[in-house]
């Protein structure tokens, strides 16, 4: 059905992930658990709406990893 999601964290992926790299592993996580490779047009929004999710909370756990060796990432304060 879909291909494995890859490791998004150093050292397995050199550099940082970048929103692309998220997005496309959420997608094929919800294609996973879904069981829909394209949803239907009924389905669309939630289906959606999960990947969004799902992109924000990988996000959220690679800005928080600790990777030994490596100084740990804290997002940029808002410029406000």
């Amino acid at each position: 059905m879909c291909r494995s999601i890859k490791t998004l964290r150093p050292p397995v992926l050199p550099e940082e992930a970048t929103e692309e790299d998220m997005h496309a592993a959420a997608l094929q996580y919800v294609r996973k658990v879904s069981g829909f490779r394209a949803p239907a047009a009924h389905n669309r929004e939630v289906f959606e709406q999960a990947v969004d999710e799902i992109t924000e909370a990988t996000r959220r756990l690679l800005e928080g990893l600790e990777v030994r060796g490596r100084a740990v990432r804290r997002p940029e304060p808002d410029a406000a």
